[in-house]
């Protein structure tokens, strides 16, 4: 499954309660690879978001990127409701990423 593309949007953290990243990609494994060993720079590496603590799988990168436009404009205690909702422990979920069990069932009617 690592090499099959799958839109995905994600939140990344340092810690329970941190700083929530949020993320879309069309490769969730590989992409966590990346901000886990600093290939991707930028803010994830700068305030070291190593840790997948929340993710969701789409049909479509349309409907993955709509999601996360949705959740950056959440304000901040939202973000982390959704990580406690689904993670209440905050673990590092990089190496347990099912993606039928975070498929959303939603496609946008208009296309």
């Amino acid at each position: 499954m690592r090499d099959e593309k799958h839109p995905a949007v994600y939140i990344m953290s340092e810690r329970k309660h941190g700083i929530p990243y949020i993320g879309v990609t069309s490769d969730l494994w590989n992409r966590v690879a990346d901000h886990k060993n600093g290939a991707l720079g930028g803010f994830t590496a700068e305030h070291k978001l190593h840790r997948l603590v929340w993710y969701e799988h789409h049909h479509a990168m349309s409907d993955a990127i709509r999601r996360e436009k949705q959740l950056k404009k959440w304000k901040r205690r939202w973000k982390l409701e959704l990580v406690d909702a689904f993670n209440p422990a905050w673990r590092d979920l990089h190496d347990e990423i099912y993606m039928l069990a975070t498929l959303v069932d939603y496609r946008d009617p208009g296309g």
